[in-house]
């Protein structure tokens, strides 16, 4: 019991003297000991990758999940160390609701119809959502987290203890300063002065002994960049991976609804069984093929909506042919198309009353219309 009164008591003490020398220093009464460039310069950077961390960690949680109640709720799940109860993503959502419709509006008729494709494309783009946002947490905010919660509680501990030591540091100087100054007086017996002195070493020992652990720990934040730059990378992949996923689910979505609306509405989506924005090139082919010479006027090509490309009939004009590369893979939907295949280099040339987002290849003896946003012209 003895013991541990004096312990209190110790602690007591210690705390008020480092209060005393905390607010001293702030009115400018006491001398402060100061870290050198180099050391408040990690701590500066410390404190920047930490702030930051926090913002892309958060930012990246409220894109992942856009619902304030749903992170709040994912957020206490994990706090309660329990499983997070599995949620239906909005197109998995949406695609339920039209399935529904479609049975009771009826399945066989063309809404009924429209409504249950469009809604096996929503499920697979909920499917897509799901795996995504399950990679991205994986990789790249359990990273963030851990350094946070890990790293990061560990440094501040470790800079607390500094921050300490420093003012232990700094008190025990004062008292040297002032035993000094009283022996000078005559007050006060030389053991005072060497009792302040040895207190001093110690201080001073213990005070460079956790800059250096500290300092270790700050240095040590260029490997978490390095960790995170990883982790960034591994983030833009599954991102690519998905939005590549959902415009592969779309674009067949678009093909299924071309041809079926084809059969409705005779006359109408003619060549638009391709999205008219395509995925992101370093050119702008739609541009350039606005801009193509037109040739004279030929034979078999009826205004749009009357009737299809007679092929056969179709030659280049004079002038305006030009050399494409391929840049994506495409399944010609029809006979009046030409298939094609990444990387490979064709000619292209623009016909009067042609669909701006379509041009006229040729691949040796075969011919056919093919998108614009499939391909890289040439000069």
């Amino acid at each position: 019991m003895d013991f541990n009164m004096k312990k209190l008591a110790s602690d007591a003490g210690i705390f008020f003297t480092r209060a005393v020398q905390f607010t001293e220093e702030k009115f400018g009464q006491a001398e402060k000991t100061e870290l050198d460039a180099h050391f408040e310069n990690l701590l500066a950077r410390a404190d920047s990758t930490k702030n930051w961390t926090e913002k892309i960690l958060r930012q990246t949680e409220v894109l992942l999940q856009p619902n304030p109640s749903a992170r709040v709720e994912e957020f206490l799940y994990e706090k309660l160390d329990r499983k997070v109860p599995s949620r239906v993503t909005n197109g998995e959502l949406l695609a339920q609701y039209m399935a529904e419709a479609a049975s009771e509006l009826g399945p066989t008729t063309p809404y009924g119809k429209t409504l249950i494709k469009v809604a096996e494309a929503e499920k697979r783009l909920g499917a897509a959502e799901r795996d995504f946002i399950h990679t991205a947490s994986i990789n790249f905010l359990t990273p963030l987290r851990n350094f946070l919660e890990g790293d990061w509680k560990t440094i501040s501990k470790e800079r607390r203890l500094l921050q300490n030591r420093r003012l232990d540091l700094d008190a025990c100087k004062a008292r040297l300063k002032k035993a000094k100054a009283a022996e000078a007086k005559a007050t006060l017996w030389n053991d005072e002065v060497d009792k302040a002195e040895q207190e001093l070493r110690v201080a001073q020992t213990e005070f460079d002994r956790q800059a250096e652990v500290t300092r270790l720990l700050l240095e040590g934040i260029s490997s978490t960049h390095v960790n995170h730059l990883r982790c960034l990378h591994e983030f833009v992949e599954s991102q690519t991976t998905y939005y590549a996923q959902c415009y592969r689910h779309m674009l067949d979505l678009q093909k299924q609804l071309g041809s079926s609306q084809g059969a409705i509405f005779p006359g109408t989506f003619v060549g638009t069984t391709e999205p008219a924005s395509p995925p992101l090139s370093s050119s702008s082919p739609t541009t350039a093929a606005a801009t193509m010479p037109v040739g004279p006027s030929v034979a078999g090509l009826a205004p749009p909506g009357e009737a299809a490309l007679c092929l056969e009939e179709v030659s280049p004009p004079a002038s305006g042919t030009r050399k494409a590369r391929v840049l994506y893979d495409y399944e010609a939907a029809d006979s009046s198309e030409l298939a094609l295949l990444a990387d490979e280099l064709i000619t292209v040339y623009s016909l009067p009353g042609m669909d701006p987002d379509w041009l006229i290849g040729e691949r040796g003896n075969k011919k056919g219309k093919v998108p614009v946003t499939y391909l890289e012209l040439l000069s």
